[in-house]
């Protein structure tokens, strides 16, 4: 008999009851603040780029872009100040009876009009709705032809409203906001993702000035501007511009493996590309392959290929509200297909500019030959590798895989932006994440001890080295980012020299055969905590466990610093008893649930120009011992911990 059926009939009445009264209507906002994620991906503190905040920003922003694209405003101001933002465009300004409309009314916005913003990035009425909802203070101004509104919001809700008034103001509107700390919990904006992000309109809007906390950010050359800012390497020859109606596209080599692509819908970043972009791919290698009559490999045109598409698409269609992969297959209700319009672009212009400019002609072609010479050389060794991967991924021993991954076709879009791998050191590392992962969204790959030195190897040792080959096989890169499995690879090492070395060994690998992966924001170091500072009699006296249990957990610090450790030991004073953790092996499992949850402290590695990557893995990773050896003879320092027990 099941559980059901013992239980008393009247029982079972109340609890599968179902009337009106479970029945319930959100309010807008009440909606917004209750699913985030459907509005603006996942929530974050502000450590990553592609977290809430930076959302946020960027919807106001669009609004303001939006101006600037009709032809009104040729300024914007930014500034951020204590995690309070205040946005200024001078564009039309918002009309002044439609004001609490725009701010606060679902579905509610001029973009539905064609004429009024034929190519613009928002198109639904959501964005600064969802600003609105979630922020504690919204403030939004627009001025009008010596007339202003004012009105001011907490949550959605309106607490302030101004009657229309006369003002000497330019026309524009002003949107002032604060994120909801309750909801982004111990937010920061960091300078290092809002001026990347604040760089790329000005890049795709030639002429546009963005002053961000008094600096000035202007593009005059476009995406060729673009490409200067990003890339890591110099190309191997000028880079080539094609403009047109609605389209422009940049295109240049580089001495490095895989591809690298910037693709943007009517302004906006499309991190994850689109049907703009699998165009651009597909019609430049064929282009390229017809202008040389060579059966070459798509793969080896593209290999060391840098580029960057922006194209303007009539009421564009992306796949999520967060806009970071065009899914629109025509330009317009009545246009061409994005395919189509693409291909025609790029197969005339870029045949044209190729035979206009015969020793860019040449380069690309010795880049393409180099490119299939290593490939071809190194066949046979791919296919065992490829074969080798696919029998091992059955049961592979190394990969405890998720259930959730980024490049599913369906799913919950915060749980695949969720989805991570962590990179453990050996087998006593990755038994404590194994037991407390979270088996939706969190893989585990283990290592079995240091990695290859990879520097100034071919790419002939991803497929030759086993545990590179089922890690590059686990992410799904080889064939470039289209396919990444986890949007987030973090290396989980010890906290100590050989952790480090293992770190940097990782990371080496990925710097020289997948760079992408880190330009793209996909790679993190996991933080764990050096010391736990806890109170001695209350651990003897009941257990960790119990004293979480019993709601003391006050009494128990993880410190990542040695400044968290002393504070710690301040404050318990001499009931403090510290343990220093030497590897990730002696977390138990349950103390370790808390470093690889919600909360977990994470670096993100960056690559950019100013890193002088190269010169950096030569010294570190390369064959220069003697030097090496006199730095650390002269940078060597010697702590006394004799005081941590």
């Amino acid at each position: 008999m099941s559980t059901e059926e013992q239980l008393p009939i009247e029982e079972n009445k109340a609890a599968v009851n179902y009337s009106e009264d479970n029945i319930v209507t959100l309010e807008w906002q009440e909606h917004i603040r209750r699913r985030p994620g459907m509005y603006i991906g996942k929530l974050g503190d502000g450590t990553t780029s592609d977290d809430g905040i930076y959302v946020l920003l960027k919807e106001v922003l669009d609004n303001a872009i939006d101006e600037y694209m009709m032809g009104f405003g040729k300024q914007i101001l930014v500034d951020i100040v204590d995690g309070n933002v205040v946005v200024r465009d001078y564009g039309r300004g918002i009309p002044l009876e439609k004001v609490v409309d725009v701010a606060s009314k679902m579905n509610t916005g001029a973009k539905y009009d064609s004429a009024a913003f034929k190519k613009s990035v928002g198109l639904n009425g959501v964005g600064i709705k969802a600003v609105n909802a979630l922020s504690t203070s919204f403030v939004v101004e627009s001025v009008r032809d010596g007339q202003c509104k004012h009105v001011e919001f907490s949550k959605g809700v309106i607490t302030d409203e101004h009657d229309i008034c006369a003002t000497d103001q330019p026309n524009g509107t002003m949107v002032t906001f604060t994120p909801d700390a309750e909801i982004f919990r111990d937010y920061l904006y960091r300078e290092e993702f809002v001026v990347p992000l604040l760089k790329n309109y000005t890049f795709l809007n030639t002429g546009l000035v963005i002053v961000f906390n008094g600096k000035r950010f202007v593009s005059r050359n476009g995406l060729v501007d673009l490409l200067k800012e990003n890339m890591t390497k110099d190309p191997l020859y000028p880079t080539i511009h094609l403009s047109g109606e609605d389209i422009e596209v940049v295109i240049t080599h580089a001495n490095q493996y895989g591809e690298e692509y910037y693709s943007f819908v009517n302004g906006q970043h499309t991190t994850q590309g689109g049907t703009h972009l699998t165009a651009f791919k597909e019609v430049v290698s064929r282009t390229i392959k017809e202008h040389f009559n060579r059966n070459f490999e798509y793969s080896d045109i593209r290999n060391g290929m840098v580029a960057a598409i922006s194209v303007k698409v009539e009421e564009p269609v992306f796949e999520s509200q967060t806009k970071t992969k065009l899914g629109s297959r025509d330009m317009g209700p009545n246009g061409p297909s994005v395919a189509k319009f693409v291909g025609d672009f790029i197969k005339k212009e870029l045949d044209n500019y190729l035979h206009k400019d015969p020793t860019t002609a040449e380069i690309i072609l010795k880049k393409v030959q180099e490119s299939e010479k290593e490939r071809k050389s190194m066949a046979g060794v791919t296919k065992l590798a490829r074969e080798k991967a696919k029998k091992v991924n059955l049961h592979n021993k190394k990969l405890l895989d998720c259930r959730v991954h980024l490049n599913d076709a369906k799913g919950d879009e915060e749980k695949k932006l969720a989805s991570s791998i962590f990179i453990t050191e050996g087998d006593s590392a990755a038994g404590s994440i194994t037991k407390i992962r979270n088996v939706e969204t969190q893989a585990v790959f283990s290592l079995r001890g240091k990695p290859l030195n990879t520097f100034g190897l071919t790419q002939k040792v991803v497929y030759e080295n086993d545990e590179f080959n089922l890690l590059q096989a686990a992410l799904n890169i080889e064939d470039g980012l289209d396919g990444l499995r986890y949007n987030n690879v973090i290396i989980a090492t010890d906290a100590d020299v050989d952790g480090m070395h293992i770190r940097l060994l990782m990371i080496t690998f990925f710097l020289q055969f997948f760079p992408d992966l880190i330009k793209k924001g996909h790679v993190y170091v996991l933080q764990t905590p050096l010391f736990r500072v806890r109170n001695k009699k209350t651990a003897k006296r009941v257990g960790l466990k119990s004293t979480k249990k019993q709601g003391i957990a006050d009494d128990t610090y993880y410190c990542y610093t040695d400044e968290e450790r002393v504070n710690a030991i301040e404050k318990l004073g001499a009931n403090a008893e510290i343990t220093r953790f030497k590897g990730l092996g002696e977390i138990s499992p349950e103390e370790f649930r808390d470093f690889i949850g919600p909360d977990m402290r994470v670096d993100r590695v960056t690559l950019r120009k100013e890193d002088g990557v190269a010169d950096l893995l030569e010294f570190y990773m390369g064959k220069n011992t003697i030097e090496r050896q006199n730095f650390i003879i002269d940078n060597l320092v010697v702590e006394d911990d004799t005081d941590i027990a």
